[in-house]
């Protein structure tokens, strides 16, 4: 039609310059120009209108083409690929300087030294744990194992901090031990050259895991990144009389969004690990500088165990404490359920949100769950589509399922409907 349109208005226009070249009259010329440009206007529009048009089929058929997986599967890829080159690099220098600091130990005697380097033999099997686990979890999902192996990472962390804490808490019966009997000599300077090496080593190590272990995106609220466009996989079709036991609703479930990513869980426990042999070594060299100018106060030797066997722990509870939110499903402390909910309620043609269902499937990813339920005049798809996006895009959610179901005041009583208090 716009088209047809645009013809009729050529041949006006072809018409009405014949008319304007055979016009004598002043008036009459005057008035077929303004003619003539109404004309002009009106094909200028239409041309606009169809080129506006063709662009958005072209877009239309450029979303229709587009996979969300393979950007998020490239993305991932990189980020493991980032994650275990990082991680080898610091495992061969943790191997090397760990085999130093057990000869340095046993040379000067330092109980310390022993300590710091036991704890770098931790450090070295956490990271090995580590580098196993990023395999593992790279194999792709199966039948039995439907998220995969994603897991994986989180327990190879939970395992490497309890394993730092078993070695810490040998390394503290060792320090009373010595200082009950007080019979060890100690060599100050030997024990100050290796401290001072293992500041060096445990620096380098920490600015490499830190920058190294950096993913593209950030998690929380610095983050940063782009939507995907296009569609996403929506299953489900509109249902008549809607029962409340969820029969024959629409639902739709997606895996498919930019991810938001602090570090690699187990880059983040090996720097962690990292930082607490840092704090101890430099801790034990201002012992060693000590004992070198007073070797009398031989003492501080063990006194420096226990006092940073205590910072160790302090600093890997964290991990810990994470790693047991992600193996409980628990959920993510960078997200407000409370937000979550009022932000799904505040979309057009929501009537009811409940069932909502937050977990942490890994560290760095978030799984979702809900039920909606809107008006009979409202569209589902539109309201799935702007669901799926605003969890996506808003709190970086990684695997979310949003259950579309006609609203009913039947069932507004149901304690199983409402959001829990705490």
């Amino acid at each position: 039609r716009e088209r047809e349109r645009r013809r009729e208005c050529v041949e006006w226009r072809g018409h009405l310059s014949f008319l304007t070249r055979r016009q004598s009259q002043p008036v009459g010329l005057q008035s077929h120009r303004r003619m003539k440009n109404d004309v002009e206007r009106e094909e200028e529009g239409l041309l606009q209108k169809e080129n506006r048009l063709a662009k958005s089929y072209e877009s239309i058929g450029a979303a229709s083409n587009f996979h969300c997986h393979d950007e998020e599967e490239r993305k991932g890829d990189e980020s493991n690929r980032r994650a275990k080159r990082t991680l080898w690099i610091s495992l061969t220098i943790c191997l090397f300087f760990m085999i130093c600091e057990v000869v340095g130990g046993w040379w000067a005697q330092s109980l310390a030294i022993i300590t710091d380097a036991a704890h770098l033999l931790t450090d070295f099997a956490s990271m090995l744990i580590s580098l196993f686990s990023l395999y593992l979890a790279s194999r792709p999902a199966s039948r039995r194992m439907s998220f995969g192996f994603q897991r994986a990472e989180v327990l190879g962390a939970f395992v490497s901090v309890f394993l730092i804490w078993i070695v810490t808490g040998i390394l503290v019966y060792l320090a009373v031990m010595r200082i009950v009997n007080g019979e060890y000599e100690i060599e100050g300077s030997i024990m100050a050259i290796t401290a001072g090496i293992g500041v060096c080593v445990n620096l380098v190590m920490g600015a490499m895991l830190y920058f190294g272990g950096h993913t593209h995106s950030h998690l929380g609220g610095g983050s940063h990144g782009h939507s995907h466009g296009g569609h996403g996989h929506e299953h489900g079709e509109e249902e008549e009389g809607h029962r409340h036991s969820h029969e024959g609703s629409e639902s739709s479930s997606s895996g498919h969004t930019h991810e938001h990513s602090e570090q690699n869980i187990n880059v983040r426990a090996a720097f962690i690990h990292v930082l607490g042999d840092l704090i101890q070594s430099v801790g034990v060299l201002v012992a060693a500088l000590v004992i070198f100018f007073f070797p009398s106060w031989s003492v501080v030797d063990p006194i420096c165990t226990l006092f940073f066997s205590i910072i160790v722990l302090f600093t890997t509870i964290y991990i810990m404490r994470d790693a047991l939110v992600v193996l409980l499903e628990g959920r993510p402390s960078n997200i407000d359920f409370s937000l979550v909910f009022q932000s799904l309620g505040e979309i057009p043609g929501v009537q009811k949100v409940h069932d909502l269902r937050i977990w942490a499937l890994t560290m760095d990813k978030v799984a979702l769950s809900v039920h909606l339920e809107v008006a009979k005049d409202a569209k589902p798809q539109k309201i799935l589509k702007a669901a799926r996006s605003m969890l996506r895009n808003k709190f970086n959610v990684f695997e979310s399922t949003v259950q579309i179901e006609n609203y009913t005041t039947d069932k507004s009583d149901c304690e199983k409907c409402d959001p829990p208090e705490h």
